[in-house]
């Protein structure tokens, strides 16, 4: 279930990315969804023990959020492929070392793009924009999944 609730969230942010190249939206959803991808970037390195390509808020244009994307779930590919799921990984961050099993890390990189993909789905509404689609049932049921 964790490898398809991941390719779930490379279809559902790759839903928001056709709706960031097509429309004019916020600065705040661009920000948002910049802090996705980045938080995808530094989990993946910090179970690969790579440094992250990205800081938690740097901000990219709109036309490089498919290649951060491909970019990130690449790295999460190679996470599955390389690391059992339940191997624990000692990481570093701005508040300290920790350790954390590799399941739980990519089921919180899952739950927090979806998390904040709701949260920019808000803002598409607030400018205007139909938001797309991003239930996993809907898309599981669509064949998109």
């Amino acid at each position: 279930m964790l490898v398809e609730s991941i390719r779930y969230t490379q279809v559902a942010d790759g839903k928001l990315i056709e709706i960031f190249k097509h429309h004019d939206v916020s600065e705040k959803a661009i920000s948002l969804f910049n802090h996705v991808l980045n938080a995808q970037n530094i989990w993946a390195s910090r179970i690969l023990g790579v440094p992250s390509k990205y800081q938690v808020w740097e901000v990219f244009s709109v036309d490089l959020f498919e290649k951060i994307s491909k970019d990130n779930f690449e790295l999460i590919a190679q996470v599955l492929k390389d690391y059992p799921l339940d191997k624990e990984i000692s990481y570093t961050n701005s508040k300290g070392t920790y350790t954390g099993i590799v399941k739980d890390i990519l089921f919180h990189v899952v739950n927090h793009s979806t998390y904040h993909r709701a949260q920019i789905a808000t803002m598409f509404k607030l400018d205007g924009i139909e938001p797309p689609i991003t239930d996993y049932i809907i898309l599981k049921r669509e064949h998109q999944l």
